[in-house]
């Protein structure tokens, strides 16, 4: 039983956005489901932390989430910046229940299991010039990112963090999500978001005690990563 992840789906099976007008990402859905498949077993969970789909509401996203409730194993799925589908955890619960979408988890103030480890999150969010309206946001996401910890501690997991904005970008730094990472002694930290270019200024490795990686699926090239054996080196 394996834990994998990879962000940045995109898929757009209901609307009509394109992404091979993007350098890297041609034909990104038919590689991204090769790969999948290949690799992923029924029993394995992937963590996918954010864009999952373009639809702008749940009908436009129901073939996206067909497509991803077909692949293999248990999906937990995250908020991402395009996620304009996204609600309520109680309407996504909903939703997915009515269509049957079974294979699929939403990550939203809660935690789930995978052996003695927490997978926790929330989207995260970036400051841009100390804007008001950002701090706010900031401060709602590393409330969820502190709640979905405490759940995982409570449970007596080590936690585990997954986010789609990534917490340090070149030399700009997210100090109110990193507080949280910090304050509760978090040793891995998977991110998103970065496309093209931006993988240049992605932090990968270990920055101040936290061990980073970027999984953006155009850095993965559309193959989803096995974690299992990072996630499980501080607890062997």
């Amino acid at each position: 039983m394996s834990l994998f992840a990879i962000a940045d789906l995109h898929l757009s099976f209901g609307v009509h956005k394109p992404m091979d007008i993007f350098g890297g990402w041609s034909d990104h859905v038919s590689k991204l489901e090769e790969n999948w498949q290949s690799k992923v077993k029924s029993e394995d969970t992937v963590v996918i932390p954010g864009d999952i789909s373009w639809g702008m509401n749940f009908e436009q996203s129901k073939k996206d989430f067909e497509f991803i409730n077909r692949l293999n194993g248990t999906k937990i799925i995250s908020k991402g910046n395009h996620d304009y589908w996204w609600t309520t955890k109680n309407k996504m619960d909903k939703f997915f229940a009515e269509n049957g979408f079974d294979t699929i988890n939403i990550l939203h103030n809660n935690h789930y299991k995978y052996g003695n480890i927490g997978i926790c999150g929330s989207r995260g969010w970036i400051s841009d010039n100390g804007e008001p309206a950002d701090q706010k946001v900031l401060a709602r996401e590393s409330g969820r990112l502190a709640m979905s910890i405490e759940s995982a501690i409570k449970d007596d997991l080590t936690p585990v963090v997954f986010l789609h904005y990534p917490p340090i970008f070149g030399n700009s730094y997210n100090y109110d999500m990193l507080d949280v990472l910090h304050k509760y002694d978090i040793k891995h930290c998977f991110y998103g978001h970065l496309h093209g270019r931006a993988h240049a200024y992605a932090i990968n490795g270990t920055r101040d005690g936290i061990d980073y990686r970027l999984i953006a699926s155009d850095f993965l090239h559309f193959d989803p990563l096995d974690i299992t054996k990072i996630v499980q080196s501080d607890n062997l």
